[in-house]
């Protein structure tokens, strides 16, 4: 999947038009998605089964704008609290970390 397909199908998903914005996201996404797959180094990008995570986390993190981090708030019959002050590890469990055998 392509960075403009992502981006277009993120767009949709979050509301949000601003190119440079969604690119951003995407960016933290992929980082969050590839530290997870490669805990020891060595991946570079996002391996293609985890494209649409990728576009998941972001579209999460776009959403949390101005409430990052936030353990509860209670408001009008609202309420929130967050897993996790970064991205929920029940977003992550299906991502599956690489190994290699040492030689």
């Amino acid at each position: 999947m392509t960075d403009n397909e992502k981006i277009l199908i993120l767009q949709s998903m979050a509301d949000e038009s601003d190119y440079q914005t969604l690119l951003a996201y995407l960016s933290l996404a992929a980082e969050i998605v590839i530290n997870r797959c490669y805990p020891f180094g060595g991946g570079e990008e996002v391996p293609a089964r985890y494209c649409r995570k990728q576009i998941e986390i972001a579209c999460y993190l776009l959403n949390k704008r101005g409430a990052e981090g936030q353990l509860s708030h209670t408001e009008n019959g609202i309420s929130r609290s967050y897993e996790s002050a970064s991205v929920p590890e029940s977003m992550l469990k299906d991502i599956i970390p690489f190994c290699g055998v040492i030689k």
